[in-house]
């Protein structure tokens, strides 16, 4: 099954298809910004019954999935001195995954309750 998600960044509309397993439905979907070390990759963070996509318009080279039985740990963090809006997403073979995002005490929650 293929779902639509729609992107409004800057007065840039972007649909961007997901190919979701059987059974899979999306349970949140938001703008942020994966920190890659190299700099900010504006994309999507789409949360789904069965696992975690960041899906950016730009370039999909840094589109990624992640799969519950792969993550150890979510951890919060600061993006500036007042800027609590941070979300390290750490892998069992210790990959740390950023993200730049609002809301992320929820996206926490919600990621702590897959694995």
């Amino acid at each position: 099954m293929e779902c639509d998600i729609i992107s409004i960044n800057h007065k840039n509309i972007y649909v961007m298809k997901v190919d979701l397993k059987a059974n899979e439905v999306v349970v949140k979907a938001g703008d942020s910004q994966h920190m890659n070390g190299r700099g900010n990759i504006n994309g999507k963070l789409i949360l789904t019954n069965q696992r975690v996509y960041f899906k950016s318009p730009q370039d999909s080279s840094y589109n990624m999935e992640i799969m519950p039985s792969d993550i150890e740990e979510v951890i919060y963090f600061n993006t500036g001195m007042f800027s609590s809006n941070g979300l390290n997403i750490v892998t069992k073979d210790g990959s740390q995954l950023k993200f730049k995002m609002k809301k992320r005490d929820t996206w926490g929650k919600a990621i702590n309750q897959m694995y």
